[in-house]
């Protein structure tokens, strides 16, 4: 019995260790490396984008813009350059989705805290009626972290053409008016070339868990 298993003691290692390299053959490719896609405005619902950008294929990156943080301070493209980025449109007197949003909104923050790639930023939709003083309230009430996110106010217009022409992220109410809007559950996760990455239910569970994925697997893009 010894001599047969010294016989084929030789075999045995050689099969083990193809049997690893296979197995590892195998689960590297399963694991491969997918990165997030770059979203242009043809592939987003086109209730959702001003007509001047449907037709866009490539090449589309979130606009300059200049708004008022809870804090009073101007808060620009600068701000949140070389940052990845979780944005969204809300406003403080929604009593629908926008306390999920904003609740879900700080669960991601938690998550990011001590990471200094990642921010947040939320846009209101109602300026005339969220003052800087009304969104410092908030802030205070909601546990935002000035230093990780920033609720924005500021000129209604620009708010409007940054959610139609860069985020793609909410809808003409339709009535007529130039700037009016009825904004979306939508979070947007933004890369550092100012690049859509992905679109999610901001009052879905399991939706952030997937973009707190997204969020770590668009940071390996930046190691690879």
């Amino acid at each position: 019995m010894l001599s047969f298993f010294s016989k084929y003691k030789v075999f045995a290692i050689v099969f083990a260790i193809i049997s690893i390299i296979i197995i590892s053959i195998i689960y590297n490719t399963l694991n491969v490396y997918q990165p997030l896609p770059i979203y242009q405005p043809t592939m987003v619902s086109s209730e959702l984008v001003d007509s001047t950008i449907q037709y866009k294929k490539k090449y589309h990156k979130i606009a300059d813009f200049s708004l008022i943080n809870q804090n009073g301070k101007t808060i620009t493209q600068n701000d949140y350059k070389d940052k990845i980025y979780v944005a969204d449109f809300f406003f403080t007197t929604c009593q629908t989705i926008c306390p999920i949003m904003t609740d879900h909104m700080a669960q991601i923050q938690q998550k990011i805290i001590t990471d200094d790639d990642v921010m947040l930023l939320s846009h209101s939709v109602t300026p005339e009626i969220d003052t800087v003083a009304q969104l410092k309230r908030y802030a205070k009430q909601k546990g935002v972290n000035d230093s990780k996110w920033n609720l924005v106010t500021g000129d209604k217009k620009q708010i409007y053409q940054l959610a139609r022409k860069s985020y793609l992220a909410v809808k003409d109410n339709g009535d007529g008016g130039p700037f009016d809007m009825v904004h979306t559950e939508n979070f947007m996760l933004i890369d550092k070339k100012r690049q859509i990455r992905g679109f999610y239910d901001g009052t879905n569970g399991e939706d952030i868990d997937r973009l707190l994925d997204d969020i770590k697997t668009l940071k390996e893009e930046y190691h690879q």
